[in-house]
């Protein structure tokens, strides 16, 4: 079973930048995608971005362009963070699962089994 663990959260004035990073216990490079969430106090959990097994990338509107989901290593998934918002601020879950395709990524939490415990952003006005 792939166990993750999130870190590089932190407190940020808006316009700043943050890079989270997960930590996979064995290879997810090639036969996993990948995704980021978030979930803020009294909300349901957003989708944030994924990343196919073939590294095809999405994001949700919220974000795209100033986000961005690589893949470092076979274990280990970024998601650069920048111009941050102040609307940016919740906890952030990476979330995997075995890939059936190639090309195939999910954007919603019922679609990963995998998940980590969560690191927190904070961004002040």
């Amino acid at each position: 079973q792939v166990q993750l663990v999130e870190s590089g959260g932190g407190s940020v004035q808006a316009g700043g930048s943050l890079r989270l990073s997960c930590v996979a216990t064995e290879n997810v490079g090639s036969n996993y995608y990948l995704g980021w969430f978030r979930q803020a106090p009294g909300k349901e959990r957003e989708w944030v971005a994924a990343i196919a097994a073939n590294s095809l990338t999405a994001y949700a509107e919220s974000v795209k362009g100033r986000f961005t989901i690589s893949k470092y290593n076979a274990n280990t998934l970024h998601l650069q963070m920048n111009s941050l918002k102040p609307e940016d601020t919740a906890m952030y879950f990476c979330a995997a699962d075995r890939a059936q395709s190639s090309w195939w990524y999910g954007s919603h939490p019922r679609e990963y089994n995998y998940w980590g415990q969560g690191t927190q952003v904070t961004v002040s006005s």
